[in-house]
């Protein structure tokens, strides 16, 4: 038995709410569960309940035995005195309050339905299952799904908010320096992600601003402080980058010693760190006040035109400083960029307009419904079991959902869990 499952139990009344007695005898009526409390303290704040002829007004403390009170000191916990039930699976010793009197216990396991057992028990055996549900899941309502899928997508942005606000703290809340981090971190995909992040954040923002407009600057700005203009390499381009990045880092004092090493390994051509930080540079090149423009964008269109760039004139022609390649544009697809909007601009408008007491709620459903549904392992493994995701929406709930309940076993929490515990 969990306790997990004797709170869900309680909060939702699955049991035989109108002939229940404490292990005293007195007869307990619930006038209110209370309101379930996630944090440190009693399980359940303000429950209403009438204790044999007496109406009390308190807490709820749940437990799988009367004697787990003693366990986890709750005697000694002065935010445990107003506790007027004790909700327990099994009645294995008494629990007294601190005038010595016996307090009112609820043995539970006596009013469960056998059904409600019998579903928790399918739910949570496992049986080397990828979920816990993954045989019961094509079962469950679409409506149930959809609604839930929507909630956790907002639940993932709630989660990336808060990567945003320590960014936002460490950038004295400078919203153009942490669009700037984070567009950084994900022009480096997977591979290179964190090894882009520390390059960007190894560079006070005002630099990027001051050089903007000399494309050359801004190159040797992000490859110097890469680590990538450390080899000695032939070529003119190559030792002008490494001219400008000497001066760069002597006015600048600037220091890569912190900087992640960029990955070429097992990486296709496009996705080199050389082609990336130049289109990186590019689009810092062609806008000013970035920031402002991402969060008047409206639609997908609007980011599409925003995020049009391509690389500088060398390396149209090349994907290494060392060795020439057939001609190509090389500008940034759609599909990187539909990557950017779901990890960075996203997450940025929620961030944003929380922080004006705002809600952006509708026109960020929107663009996210619009984008084609990402690929990788989870989504694909839940399009297995019930084809479920069409748009990023879909596909960034499914990984909140297998990230943050799944995996973590929080099916009692689950919408999906709920509507199966209930059948």
């Amino acid at each position: 038995m969990q306790e997990d499952f004797l709170h869900y139990i309680w909060k939702h009344r699955k049991f035989q709410i109108h002939s229940l007695s404490a292990v005293s005898g007195e007869s307990v009526g619930v006038v209110s569960v209370g309101q379930h409390n996630f944090n440190s303290g009693p399980d359940f704040f303000n429950a209403q309940l009438k204790i044999g002829e007496q109406l009390w007004a308190g807490n709820v403390e749940i437990h799988v035995k009367s004697s787990d009170w003693f366990l986890h000191n709750h005697e000694q916990d002065p935010n445990y005195d107003n506790v007027i039930l004790h909700v327990v699976w099994e009645h294995d010793t008494e629990v007294f309050r601190k005038d010595n009197t016996p307090m009112a216990t609820l043995q539970l396991k006596d009013y469960v339905e056998q059904d409600v057992l019998e579903n928790f028990e399918k739910l949570f055996s496992k049986q080397n299952r990828w979920i816990n549900c993954e045989n019961e899941l094509p079962s469950v309502d679409d409506f149930i799904l959809n609604h839930w899928k929507e909630r956790l997508f907002f639940e993932r942005l709630e989660r990336k908010s808060n990567d945003i606000e320590g960014l936002l703290k460490t950038s004295k809340n400078n919203w153009e320096a942490v669009l700037f981090v984070m567009l950084a971190k994900n022009f480096g995909l997977k591979v290179n992600g964190e090894a882009f992040l520390s390059m960007a954040q190894s560079i006070d923002f005002s630099i990027v601003r001051k050089t903007h407009s000399n494309l050359l600057a801004l190159e040797a700005l992000f490859f110097g402080q890469s680590g990538l203009l450390d080899a000695d390499t032939e070529g003119a381009y190559f030792n002008n980058l490494q001219k400008e990045y000497d001066f760069l880092k002597q006015k600048f004092k600037l220091d890569n010693q912190s900087v992640l090493p960029v990955q070429f390994f097992r990486l296709r051509p496009p996705n080199f760190p050389t082609i990336r930080l130049s289109q990186l540079a590019n689009l810092y090149h062609g806008h000013q006040n970035l920031f402002s423009k991402v969060m008047d964008a409206e639609n997908l269109e609007d980011f599409y035109k925003l995020f049009s760039v391509a690389v500088s004139k060398f390396w149209k022609s090349h994907f290494t400083f060392q060795k020439t390649s057939k001609h190509s544009e090389k500008k940034l697809t759609k599909s990187f960029i539909d990557l950017l909007v779901i990890n960075t601009i996203l997450p940025l408008k929620f961030s944003y307009s929380n922080h004006k007491g705002e809600t952006a709620s509708e026109a960020i459903v929107k663009i996210a419904s619009g984008i084609t549904s990402e690929k990788n392992s989870i989504v694909e493994a839940f399009n297995s079991l019930k084809p479920m995701s069409d748009s990023a929406l879909d596909s960034q709930a499914l990984i909140q959902l297998k990230t943050q309940y799944c995996d973590k076993n929080k099916c009692l929490q689950c919408a999906v869990g709920n509507q199966l515990l209930n059948k």
